[in-house]
């Protein structure tokens, strides 16, 4: 099953952040930032249930950018559960991410994907992703559970 994520959605969506990333998250931090996203509607969760645990998210943020003059979607969390990967579960949940950002009034959707994810850009790139971009980025903060930034 498709759906909107819920607070209850918190432990199996960082679960599979966690393996995503390779490292355990903050928890306190991670579920602070989760529940400011599902109230926000410039945020976007969904996840796929399957047999009563959250087998995949797809985590969208709309933000108006002004190079754009418009709105713009970017995937910022998008994992499969190992056992669920080849299945669909991924495409599907692909789909539904494209559909809410055009029912948001989107012009593009865009993701930014580790070099080390392979498989990920094959995955883009056979749902009509292109490669235009380059990202960068820069480590602020030796510590980077962000608690300060929550309190802002």
């Amino acid at each position: 099953m498709y759906r909107k994520a819920e607070y209850g959605d918190c432990e199996g969506v960082y679960d599979l952040i966690c393996e995503l990333e390779s490292r355990q998250l903050p928890f306190p931090q991670f579920s602070a930032i989760f529940q400011d996203q599902l109230n926000s509607s410039r945020y976007h969760c969904i996840v796929c249930e399957r047999n009563g645990h959250v087998a995949g998210v797809l985590n969208l943020r709309f933000e108006g950018q002004l190079h754009h003059g418009g709105w713009v979607a970017e995937i910022m969390e998008f994992a499969v559960e190992k056992a669920g990967r080849g299945q669909g579960i991924g495409k599907e949940l692909f789909a539904l991410a494209c559909r809410a950002a055009e029912d948001f009034g989107c012009e593009q959707i865009e993701v930014a994907s580790n070099q080390m994810r392979a498989g990920a850009h094959r995955f883009y790139i056979r749902e009509g992703m292109e490669n235009t971009h380059f990202k960068f980025s820069k480590t602020l903060l030796a510590d980077s559970t962000g608690t300060n930034h929550l309190e802002r």
